[in-house]
């Protein structure tokens, strides 16, 4: 019998953070090492952080992760196999993705990375160079298959197609898979694919954590041979998962292909790597723990949002955060997000009200600070606001009111809030949703003013979704409920309601999935159902605000497509989608006739 403990390390890395990283790394292979883990995995680009970006490009830092990975590499258990993510310089300009073989103290192998995704947040053909030879590894007699990330994406390109006649027991994936709702599920399902087009299990270890926009959701994963879950991590949280992977020896075992590299480890303690074929298996057995999923599908949801902002506050390291609180949801959210995030010590509400703002979102902004346990500042700017208007009335006499003046009342709150972010060094958390961004119902340099836009990728109707699970998790009104039932209101002006400006949130919302995520086209949008007016001027706020989505903070994704790094489009954009006339009606020719 044959058989390797593995270990699936999920870990929390910074990019740039190069001897945090090490030493963060170290420990956990220390600790793998006394659970009895022999061959260890680490996420893809580990090292460094993923992605290190345009870091990459610059010939001191990849001297610098070469020397801390040799230094990490000469301190790790002699006896433990480990493969470990970084980047790595080629021949002349060539800059690899890869993955290092450790063993004994030295590096035996790097893996180069074969499929580069270029596609929604992902760049690395403009920064790295495709490796060309595949790699298997036998540890204790199994043989494992190495892949990074996309490699086991398609299973009829080269990193699948060569492992598929050849003798292997498993596929190894160090990965660095951001999160998105629902991502999960499709991973899962496409590696799945890839374990079932090779008819051996699949051990796939992610990165967890926060990076700018990017949260990594871990739920490392170990699939069986017909694509069906044996075990997971959990997912947001740091862990090693590990299997035990047996089969039964086969002394007729065929060698591998000479286009692949092939490196044999046997045992702890043992010499270097010895050339020839390793003992083959048939038969493979598969112990590993398992994490159940969120229960709701919101709860996953609000786990990256919150891990995204604790990354991005800590990493960066602000001292605390400020959130301008309205009374209304979605400030409501942010705050509570802040507050499991990092702690009510750390997170302080600001009520700035006007003659606009009602007596019941004034009293929802306290009683949400109350129910926090976070303090709340009340700075009434009713009178900077009458002295701005003394100050410009004049220059446009005549003219009746308009946007200007509910615009002039969010400008002095981005003022007030970014000083007391500047006096006190707090990071200011933007309240802005998706469905705001996306139609340009948001100030520029008003509320759009501030470090981080925690909500950006999450439409109104996903607010209020989570809003209300957070408070059946908390078991009672953490967010008021007339928050929550209260229709929403910019309070710029009197009366106002959002619907006086916008198509109701689930309309909306609908239609913007379908243009933003989905790439529809107006015509297409119109045909599922919705009044092609409405698809015509959502499309109109859509393209028309750019230029103020181009000039907002950095704030987590959690949909497919979120803006920023996913989608990008000109801010000087002239095109408009062209009705297209209806198809003319074809009726079929008569025998003997001629078709109209």
């Amino acid at each position: 019998m044959n058989g390797c403990v593995v270990g699936l390390a999920q870990v929390n890395m910074t990019v740039g953070a190069l001897d945090e990283n090490r030493e963060s790394m170290l420990a956990a292979a220390h600790r793998a090492s006394e659970a009895g883990v022999e061959l260890l995995v680490f996420p893809e680009l580990c090292l460094t952080g993923y992605p290190p970006e345009d870091l990459v490009l610059k010939r001191h830092f990849l001297e610098d992760a070469e020397h801390t990975l040799h230094a990490w590499v000469e301190n790790l258990p002699p006896g433990l196999v480990v493969l470990a993510g970084t980047p790595v310089r080629g021949q002349g300009t060539e800059i690899h993705n890869a993955a290092a073989v450790i063993h004994r103290g030295a590096v035996h192998h790097l893996y180069h990375k074969i499929l580069l995704p270029n596609y929604g947040v992902f760049d690395e053909k403009r920064l790295f160079t495709a490796g060309a030879r595949p790699l298997c590894i036998s540890v204790n007699g199994i043989r494992f298959a190495v892949h990074i990330c996309e490699d086991s994406w398609d299973p009829d390109a080269l990193p699948v197609h060569a492992f598929k006649h050849a003798d292997i027991d498993a596929v190894i994936n160090l990965s660095a898979s951001p999160y998105y709702k629902g991502k999960k599920d499709e991973r899962r399902r496409i590696l799945g694919e890839t374990a079932a087009r090779l008819g051996v299990p699949l051990l796939y270890c992610n990165l967890v954590g926060g990076q700018d926009e990017l949260v990594f959701d871990g739920a490392s994963v170990v699939l069986g041979a017909d694509g069906s879950i044996q075990g997971q991590a959990r997912s947001f949280h740091e862990e090693t998962l590990i299997v035990r992977i047996a089969s039964r020896a086969d002394v007729n075992r065929p060698a591998l292909p000479d286009a692949m590299d092939h490196l044999e480890f046997t045992g702890a303690g043992a010499e270097p790597p010895l050339p020839g074929p390793a003992q083959a298996e048939a038969g493979i057995r598969l112990e590993c723990t398992m994490h159940a999923d969120a229960g709701e599908p919101e709860e996953d949801v609000y786990n990256a949002l919150t891990l995204g902002l604790r990354d991005y506050v800590d990493k960066n390291r602000f001292a605390g955060v400020v959130v301008a609180l309205s009374g209304g949801i979605d400030s409501a959210l942010v705050a509570a997000l802040a507050v499991d995030a990092i702690g009510c010590d750390r997170v302080t509400g600001v009520t700035m009200p006007t003659r606009y703002s009602s007596s019941g979102t004034h009293g929802d902004a306290h009683a949400l600070a109350g129910n926090l346990g976070i303090p709340i500042h009340d700075i009434p700017i009713q009178d900077l606001y009458q002295s701005y208007l003394d100050t410009l009335t004049p220059l446009w006499p005549g003219r009746e009111p308009d946007t200007t003046e509910e615009n002039l009342q969010a400008r002095i709150r981005g003022n007030i809030i970014m000083a007391l972010s500047n006096k006190f060094g707090w990071l200011v958390l933007t309240t802005g949703n998706k469905s705001e961004l996306a139609t340009g119902y948001c100030t520029l340099y008003g509320d759009m003013a501030g470090g981080f836009a925690v909500i950006k990728d999450v439409p109104k109707t996903l607010v209020y979704a989570l809003a209300r699970w957070r408070n059946r998790k908390a078991g009672r009104d953490l967010i008021p409920a007339d928050t929550i039932t209260r229709a929403p209101s910019a309070e710029l002006r009197e009366d106002q309601k959002d619907e006086d400006s916008l198509p109701p949130y689930d309309m909306l919302d609908a239609i913007l999935e379908r243009y933003v995520e989905k790439d529809w086209g107006a015509d297409r949008i119109a045909a599922d159902g919705f009044d092609p007016e409405v698809v015509k001027r959502v499309i109109h706020l859509v393209d028309g605000n750019e230029y103020k989505r181009r000039q907002g903070p950095p704030g987590v994704k959690i949909t497919p497509k979120a803006f920023g790094r996913d989608r990008r489009l000109p801010i000087t954009n002239q095109y408009s989608e062209r009705v297209k006339p209806p198809r003319p009606r074809v009726t079929p020719a008569r025998a003997g006739g001629v078709q109209p």
